[in-house]
């Protein structure tokens, strides 16, 4: 994405849209240059979980119902 030009950055990104929540199943290391100061960012900063892919995903957030959650408190900030 870094590679792309700005005028394809900005029309996946838009200044103009502040409130934003980053997913990502992995270390959220880099994510807060894309979720910006009003954003939020759900990923995994610890080390994984053994279990069956469901579990482990309800474990660390990765639920309809989570990200719902999160996104409306972004958009409360």
């Amino acid at each position: 994405f870094e590679q792309q030009d700005q005028a394809y950055k900005d029309s996946v990104l838009p200044k103009d849209v502040k409130k934003r929540l980053a997913i990502e199943m992995g270390a959220s290391l880099g994510w807060d240059r894309y979720a910006g100061d009003e954003g939020d960012i759900l990923a995994i900063d610890r080390f994984g979980a053994s279990g069956e892919g469901n579990q482990v995903m309800i474990e660390y957030g990765f639920t309809v119902e989570n990200v719902v959650k999160r996104f409306e408190a972004v958009l409360d900030k």
